[in-house]
């Protein structure tokens, strides 16, 4: 059964939410917005049109699909099954997408209950950061069934340069742990790097230059060697953010009887972070504590 998806309801305007809902209504969309502070949801309006409501449960009224992105389990449990979630609103035969980094097991948990309410389900967590959502070239990864997939693909291809379908409910998320599994592992091999050419005297960016052609490159080492260097870490993704999704990545090391050595040394130096007062830095930020420790 093929679905016209013409009003849709964005749930969340944080950092990534907020660049995401724009394309929506730049395709023509009637979007519906809500954040939790309504300051927010105001200015969005106001910069891209649409309309902002009080509740979760107002934006999902009488849409064909609701986007998601807020912060944890808990908050995606609040504005979806709570008093004023969307499913008290959301019509039968409609669609909720979450772009939140959540657990596997919550995307099984919602999956039930959209079932339940007669709703489909994907979960679609990204990767892109703030620049990726600014730029409409986030990778999607999706966990739900192929039909709710075919029709929500072409909306989330708004903002998405690849959106694949990975596998069941709860695919998505699962998806998402190797990203940040894989990009843990990657900085702090940048950030080893970094302090090592720093240390033996050597020009830092004529290093990168020179390795980044080779097999060392990455799109870390491309777009952060620079600002790691000058020490500035103001660039999206934030160590608090970080340690958050690099916890459901070990919990759900631990059900599958996985080995993550290295993500759970790296979390811990996230940590170390967080105790030099760095939580909002970015995650590139792992140099700082090499340098800082070389100095004491």
């Amino acid at each position: 059964m093929s679905r016209t998806i013409s009003k849709v309801a964005f749930i969340g305007l944080g950092v990534m939410g907020y660049p995401m809902a724009g394309p929506l209504a730049r395709a023509g969309l009637e979007v519906r917005v809500y954040n939790r502070t309504s300051a927010r949801a105001q200015a969005w309006s106001d910069e891209h049109g649409g309309s902002h409501h009080p509740t979760p449960a107002a934006a999902a009224d009488g849409a064909d699909l609701v986007m998601m992105c807020v912060g944890n389990d808990d908050d995606v449990r609040q504005v979806t099954l709570g008093n004023d979630g969307v499913l008290s609103r959301l019509a039968a035969g409609s669609l909720l997408i979450d772009h939140t980094t959540a657990s596997a097991t919550l995307a099984e948990e919602l999956d039930q209950a959209c079932r339940d309410h007669g709703v489909g389900f994907i979960d679609a967590p990204v990767s892109g950061g703030q620049q990726g959502a600014e730029n409409g070239a986030l990778t999607i990864m999706c966990g739900g069934q192929e039909e709710d997939f075919g029709a929500a693909r072409p909306v989330l291809e708004h903002y998405g340069r690849a959106v694949t379908l990975m596998g069941p409910a709860g695919s998505g998320q699962l998806t998402k742990m190797v990203n940040q599994i894989c990009i843990a592992g990657l900085v702090q091999g940048l950030a080893e790097g970094l302090h090592f050419a720093e240390q033996a005297g050597l020009d830092q960016h004529r290093v990168i230059d020179v390795i980044s052609k080779g097999a060392a490159g990455s799109w870390q080492m491309e777009n952060r060697h620079a600002t790691m260097i000058d020490d500035h870490y103001q660039h999206g993704f934030a160590v608090d953010w970080m340690r958050k999704d690099l916890n459901i990545c070990l919990t759900q090391a631990r059900e599958l009887e996985a080995q993550l050595p290295v993500t759970a040394l790296v979390d811990q130096f996230y940590a170390d972070i967080q105790g030099m007062g760095g939580g909002r830095w970015d995650t590139s930020s792992l140099l700082k504590r090499l340098r800082r420790n070389s100095n004491t």
